[in-house]
């Protein structure tokens, strides 16, 4: 369920996706598993972006790092390549290892040219620490995990405090997974661009809602901290655009943090991976040159404007579709609505 569907509140002026969800463009599909039992609050969101055989049919893809503090797994060969061959998998830090094995196993299983009669695979592994209310030390998450979220992909997703964003904070209040869409015409067709974002950073006395400031009536309630979670944001499009033009793209996801007012404190890491779907590389060709499309420079704008309004509201979204609870110590994390409506516990 998008934003525009949970509360009232506005996030720019381009016209939202159907499902006003990352999955509006086409072919992309999302899926969790969440562990939620005691000590156990965490979990694994995965992404497609698209349903068919990715490692031999990969996508144009790039990615920005804004702050580096950060143990993402696959990042060098998507620098250094443009192009993604395998699920891309959230979870938390300690269990990126876990899963990074997990996606290597299932793609070994699906093609097995992989390191036999071709080279091998690089999986993509993000991850934000949820260590506040998560027992992280517990390593609760296992292969079979990332399996089901895998198996569990699909065009409707739940946001909020799921997969990945089981254990995660933001702006000190309930923080975890957030969608949001944004639709844009270029030569008579419409295109969208999709955010999906994993949650975990910013302070609560400088969280910005449509340009006011709304955390004052909790600080005396919560003790203050230090910016040192982490914000992974994936932005997805069926716009053809080359790889400088996805990292283009990706830069501008930033400007929705800031609008609700992170600085990307010192301990925090924020990262964005954007892709296509409409530029293809295939793993075998017969041909040396390929066919791609590339959208004229003069039009990146109404991509920027998409972009910013898709991680603003996507953030919001994560935290509006968040209920409080109590982290592992005790200490009672307020959901967006208890803030918005001044209900200090």
């Amino acid at each position: 369920m998008g934003l525009t569907q949970t509360m009232a509140v506005a996030v720019g002026s381009l016209k939202k996706g159907k499902r006003n969800l990352i999955t509006d463009v086409e072919g992309v599909l999302v899926g969790h598993c969440t562990l939620s039992q005691g000590e156990q609050q965490t979990g694994v969101t995965a992404v497609l972006p698209h349903p068919g055989d990715i490692f031999h049919d990969k996508v144009m893809a790039a990615v920005q790092v804004f702050n580096g503090f950060g143990k993402t797994m696959g990042l060098v060969q998507l620098e250094e390549m443009g192009s993604i061959e395998a699920p891309i998998l959230l979870t938390n830090t300690l269990s990126a290892g876990v899963v990074y094995d997990a996606v290597v196993r299932i793609m070994l299983e699906q093609n097995e040219d992989i390191g036999n009669t071709t080279g091998t695979v690089n999986p993509i592994v993000c991850e934000c620490n949820d260590g506040e209310i998560n027992q992280i030390r517990g390593l609760f998450v296992t292969e079979d995990h990332a399996r089901q979220a895998l198996a569990n992909c699909g065009q409707e997703f739940a946001e909020g405090a799921v997969g990945a964003g089981r254990g995660m904070l933001c702006h000190q209040c309930k923080g975890g997974i957030g969608s949001a869409s944004r639709v844009i015409e270029l030569d008579g067709r419409e295109y969208t661009v999709g955010a999906l974002v994993l949650t975990n950073h910013g302070k609560l006395r400088d969280l910005t809602v449509e340009g006011r400031p709304v955390g004052e009536a909790y600080l005396a309630s919560i003790e203050d901290r230090e910016d040192k979670g982490s914000c992974i944001m994936l932005l997805a499009t069926d716009i053809p655009l080359s790889e400088r033009q996805l990292r283009r793209m990706c830069r501008r996801a930033v400007i929705g943090l800031h609008r609700l007012g992170s600085y990307m404190g010192n301990g925090s890491g924020e990262l964005c991976i954007g892709f296509t779907t409409a530029n293809r590389l295939p793993h075998y060709s017969q041909r040396d040159v390929l066919p791609l499309g590339m959208l004229h420079d003069d039009k990146m704008n109404l991509v920027f404007r998409a972009a910013a309004e898709a991680v603003e509201e996507s953030v919001l979204s994560s935290l509006l579709h968040s209920q409080g609870m109590a982290d592992r110590h005790g200490k009672w994390v307020p959901s967006l609505a208890d803030i918005l409506t001044k209900r200090p516990r």
